[in-house]
C-alpha cells in the first residue's frame, strides 16, 4: 500500500503529520487513532479498506510523527485542528464524499466533529470510543478543577508506562501478550513497534508519544460531552467489544437510546478488537459506510 505523507502548520503553533494514500477518485476515509497511538499502526485493518477507500491519516497533537506542541490543547481543539489539516492539505480529495473512522480517544475527537460539522462526512464508524459517562464527566470536572485528575489509574498507569527498549525486536518480545497488546495479531503488533516508535542516535528505540501526553490525555475529558453527541446527525455505527471498560458499554447504548442517527455493534474481543480481528474489524467497517446502494 502506497503511502504520501503530509504535515501542516496548525493554528495551534505546532505541526500535525500524517499519511494519505494516492488520490483515485474514491470515497475517503478519515481515520483518527487512540491515546499513546499512530495511525499506521492500524494497516492491518486499514490495508483491507484500501480497496474502496482513500485513506486519510491524521496523528493527533504529540503522537506519531506530529510535534508534541508543548501542553495538550484539548480535546475538542485537537478534533478541530484534525479537520483543519484536512482542510488545508488534502484538497485533492474534495470532489469526494468523506467517511470518518476512529478508534478509542479517536473516536471520540471524531464524534466531536460530526456534531460540530453535521455536513463534512457522510457516514461514521467509531471504533470502541472512550465516551465517559455524565456521572464520570461531573466527576472529571471536579477532579479538572481540583488537580487531582492526574492521579487517575489510568493517568498512574500511562506516567509509569516503559518508554524505551534497546532495539525494536527487544520491543516486539517485551510487548508481545502483555497489558492492552494481549491477543494482537502479529502484524498488528509489528505495525505498532515499526510506526509507534522512534530510532534513537545509540540505536534504541523510544515510543513516540511520550508516557506524560498520553497521561495528560488520561487526565482530562472533552468539553460539553453529551451535548455534543445529542447534535450529532450523520449516520453513525458504534462497534463497541465485549471485552471493554464497563463505562464504554454503558455510554454507547445511553447514546443510541438518545440519538437515531445512532447505531451500536457488539464485536468479539477487547478495547484493541481491530488489533486482533484487522480483516474481520475492516468487513465491518465497510458494510457500515457502504451500505447497498451508496458508492
Amino acid at each position: 500500500m502506497q503511502w504520501i505523507s503530509w504535515q501542516h502548520p496548525s493554528s495551534a503553533g505546532f505541526t500535525l503529520r500524517g499519511w494519505h494514500t494516492p488520490p483515485r477518485g474514491r470515497p475517503l476515509l478519515h481515520f483518527l487513532h487512540g491515546n499513546g497511538f499512530c495511525g499506521r499502526m492500524y494497516e492491518p485493518m486499514l490495508s483491507h479498506l484500501a480497496a474502496d477507500f482513500d485513506l486519510w491519516l491524521c496523528d493527533i497533537q504529540g503522537h506519531g510523527d506530529s510535534d508534541h506542541g508543548g501542553p495538550f490543547v484539548g480535546w475538542n481543539r485537537n478534533a478541530d485542528l484534525a479537520l483543519e489539516a484536512l482542510q488545508a492539505q488534502g484538497r485533492a480529495f474534495e470532489q469526494v464524499p468523506t467517511v470518518a473512522v476512529g478508534h478509542s480517544f479517536g473516536g471520540v475527537l471524531t464524534a466531536l466533529l460530526l456534531a460540530q460539522h453535521p455536513q463534512r462526512f457522510t457516514r461514521a464508524v467509531l471504533l470502541d470510543p472512550v465516551l465517559f459517562t455524565p456521572s464520570m464527566v461531573l466527576g472529571l470536572t471536579l477532579a479538572e478543577a481540583t488537580g487531582m485528575a492526574r492521579h487517575a489509574p489510568l493517568a498512574r498507569q500511562a506516567r509509569g508506562r516503559r518508554a524505551r527498549w534497546a532495539s525494536r525486536q527487544e520491543a516486539l518480545d517485551g510487548l508481545r501478550g502483555r497489558g492492552v497488546y494481549k491477543g494482537w495479531q502479529d502484524d498488528a503488533l509489528n505495525a505498532f513497534v515499526t510506526h509507534g516508535l522512534r530510532d534513537d542516535t545509540d540505536g534504541s528505540v523510544t515510543l513516540k508519544c511520550h508516557p506524560s501526553r498520553e497521561a495528560e490525555i488520561f487526565s482530562s475529558g472533552p468539553e460539553r460531552l453529551w451535548n455534543q453527541l445529542g447534535r450529532v446527525r450523520t449516520p453513525t455505527e458504534v462497534l463497541h467489544a465485549q471485552h471493554t471498560f464497563s463505562f464504554v458499554t454503558e455510554s454507547v447504548h445511553r447514546w443510541a437510546d438518545i440519538n437515531p442517527a445512532v447505531q451500536t455493534q457488539l464485536v468479539p474481543g477487547g478495547h484493541c478488537f481491530m488489533q486482533e480481528r484487522p480483516q474481520d474489524t475492516a468487513a465491518r467497517v465497510r458494510a457500515c459506510l457502504l451500505p447497498e446502494g451508496i458508492t
